[in-house]
């Protein structure tokens, strides 16, 4: 704990940030429905915030070596604080969009900043307990959000002034971080062809990743509102969907480490695929078989990020490590923008089953793509792999490096 004890007030800040996020991608969700916005405005809502994230990833690193750290964050939470407030003052369904968008570049810089400072402030002896007290904060901070909408309760300004709140308090731990802010990270630039090149599966699969899950997070509470669950059921939804993305990640991990992981892959995309069909077909409108059909869809669509992020940087070359990590999570932000917008039109068409309905079809598109990639390209072999697997959090390409270190083996090639 003496060696954690100084890097609190940002993890703390992480904490809030994380929690104010997940509490106000669900909550903005089921408002909207309540005031009676269309399934496919909702989802135009969410796609603007990926379109925001995705602005974020691309431009935060200029940012931060233009202005540093933690002039970034309080302009960062400042303009955040004001996008949630402003969207009771204003009910219309381009102002969200607008601030959605705002709020996804904010949020796209926030955690860059807090995950990049963590970074610098690590050392290799401090940073497994770093990692596993960061991923518990990850964990308990959005899943114990969903339950302040039950709590508070949809109507009114209350929700929208708490998520305010919590962003403008974000800044209160992190002033009292170290005072010397670390050295602005290098600027990545952006190879689409090479990323491609690197490791056309792991690309594609970032961009399905973005497809399949961001429609489950920007779209999951209306899915579980339209089967007739309650506004605390639907917070247990979402929450055994977070939870059970944590259940399999190192299982997998560990069995990817050791066997081709696209096969690892495709087992983790037909597991995510059966819970889908099983919340179609199988679920209804029952609450608990809900409750453990997403836990299911969440335990094994969740490491998928992880899994193809760890396959892209078995065949990247030296040096090329920096730019899978903001490769991917750029990619995923693609994926994130369509998949929200598509399924919400479907929902809209056909119900809310149509969700898991578009996951499937996706996840199966995938699988076959996938057995075509290992009949075309052999494995990298276990002992020549430059990293292991790391179980990664989608919050900036940062994380990535946090959870690297200076552990990285050289590879032959």
């Amino acid at each position: 704990m003496s060696q954690i004890r100084p890097l609190i007030p940002l993890l703390v800040t992480a904490g809030i940030l994380i929690g104010g996020n997940g509490l106000q991608g669900t909550f903005i969700s089921l408002r909207a429905l309540e005031e009676g916005f269309s399934t496919s405005l909702i989802g135009v809502i969410g796609a603007g915030y990926n379109i925001g994230f995705a602005l974020g990833c691309v431009y935060v690193t200029r940012i931060l070596r233009s202005i540093g750290h933690i002039r970034t964050f309080s302009a960062m939470a400042a303009i955040a604080s004001a996008a949630a407030i402003s969207m009771v003052l204003v009910i219309n369904p381009l102002m969200w969009f607008l601030m959605r968008l705002l709020a996804g570049i904010c949020f796209a810089c926030l955690f860059a900043t807090v995950e990049s400072w963590l970074n610098a402030s690590v050392t290799n002896k401090n940073r497994a307990r770093t990692l596993s007290v960061y991923r518990l904060v990850d964990l308990g901070s959005v899943t114990a959000a969903q339950y302040v909408i039950p709590g508070i309760g949809l109507g009114g300004f209350e929700l929208f002034a708490i998520i305010s709140m919590a962003l403008t308090l974000s800044l209160v731990p992190i002033s009292f971080a170290d005072r010397s802010s670390p050295v602005a990270p290098e600027a990545i630039r952006f190879d689409v062809k090479a990323l491609w090149n690197i490791s056309p599966l792991a690309t594609v699969g970032c961009i399905v990743v973005g497809l399949t899950n961001a429609a489950f997070r920007s779209l999951g509470p209306i899915y579980a509102q339209g089967i007739g669950l309650s506004v605390t059921a639907i917070a247990t939804f979402m929450s055994a969907g977070i939870i059970g993305g944590v259940v399999l990640q190192y299982p997998l991990g560990h069995y990817s480490d050791r066997f081709d992981r696209r096969l690892i892959i495709l087992i983790a995309t037909f597991g995510s695929l059966l819970a889908g069909l099983f919340l179609v077909f199988g679920a209804g409108n029952d609450e608990w078989l809900n409750f453990a059909g997403i836990f299911l869809f969440g335990a094994f669509a969740m490491p998928l990020y992880s899994l193809c992020s760890a396959h892209a940087n078995d065949h990247a070359a030296e040096g090329q490590h920096a730019l899978v990590s903001a490769g991917m999570l750029f990619f995923w932000s693609l994926g994130a923008i369509i998949g929200p917008l598509f399924a919400s039109f479907l929902l809209e068409i056909f119900g809310p089953q149509a969700l898991f309905i578009y996951t499937a079809a996706i996840l199966f598109l995938f699988m076959l793509y996938t057995l075509q990639r290992m009949t075309a390209r052999g494995p990298v072999p276990a002992g020549e792999r430059a990293l292991p697997f790391r179980n990664l959090l989608r919050t900036s390409s940062f994380f990535n490096k946090l959870a690297a270190g200076n552990n990285h083996k050289r590879k032959d090639r």
